[in-house]
């Protein structure tokens, strides 16, 4: 794993902000506007469709940082060839969301490509499912394979991480718990939500310091700072920084407490 982490990074640093918007012109917007207080962005699935790699190298030009957000799940051979183009991207962050066949193309594909980079993060689990939906789908239950929400996504990082993935993204209820399994295996969280917001569609939403404290080491956040009131997107900025800082005091103070 190539960490994302640059020297003496702040709390704000470990914001990654979530570019889902429908345009370049919408994202450029929010770019500029947050070009002082955040230095990460998430292209998903609208904009990347929408403006595709020039608009991802655009914001590389711009000295960001990257985290694309397509959850891959194809066959090998795409995997590793579409792995390959991002690779010579920049992009720091790249997810995919499939068994161990598919992180163990996407590894093959950076290599093709002769990169460190992007590290591939395995998702666990999308924050809009929670276990009424797996045993709808019959994940989860008693003659399932796992009988539990927590038990499918154990089983799904383990795969992730037995196939070489650099990290995992994980919703913030699992954090603690894999983060105990994985302790050197990057942790993304999606689904961050400050205490006064609407969940939105994220079913197992969680807060940036419960977060942190439990040990993941990026936050993706969006609505609570796109929606925000222009003129108060920086005081949410800085909330959640706040809350970042103090659940990295928190974890200190957590390990210390483990190794007294």
């Amino acid at each position: 794993m190539v960490s994302p982490h640059t020297p003496n990074e702040s709390a704000r640093d470990r914001i990654i902000m979530a570019l889902d918007v429908e345009s370049r012109d919408a994202a450029l917007r929010l770019v500029d506007a947050l070009d002082d207080d955040i230095s990460f962005f998430k292209v998903g699935y609208q904009l990347f469709v929408a403006e595709g790699m020039s608009f991802v190298d655009e914001l590389v030009e711009r000295k960001k940082r990257i985290f694309l957000d397509l959850k891959m799940d194809d066959v090998g051979a795409t995997i590793a060839l579409a792995v390959e183009v991002v690779a010579k991207h920049d992009v720091h962050l790249l997810t995919i969301h499939g068994g161990s066949a598919t992180a163990r193309a996407a590894l093959k594909g950076r290599s093709q490509a002769n990169r460190r980079l992007p590290n591939i993060l395995s998702l666990t689990l999308l924050t809009s499912l929670d276990s009424t939906d797996l045993e709808d789908l019959g994940v989860i239950g008693e003659h399932a394979k796992c009988k539990s929400l927590d038990e499918y996504v154990d089983w799904r990082a383990q795969q992730a991480v037995d196939a070489g993935c650099d990290g995992l993204i994980t919703a913030g209820g699992n954090v603690e718990r894999l983060r105990a399994k994985h302790p050197d295996t990057l942790i993304v969280t999606p689904g961050i939500r400050l205490r006064s917001d609407d969940s939105d569609d994220h079913k197992r939403p969680a807060t940036p310091r419960r977060t942190i404290a439990h040990g993941a080491d990026y936050l993706v956040i969006g609505r609570p700072i796109r929606d925000a009131d222009p003129g108060k997107r920086l005081e949410v900025i800085e909330s959640v920084a706040n809350e970042i800082e103090l659940g990295l005091e928190d974890r200190n103070r957590r390990r210390n407490a483990t190794h007294q």
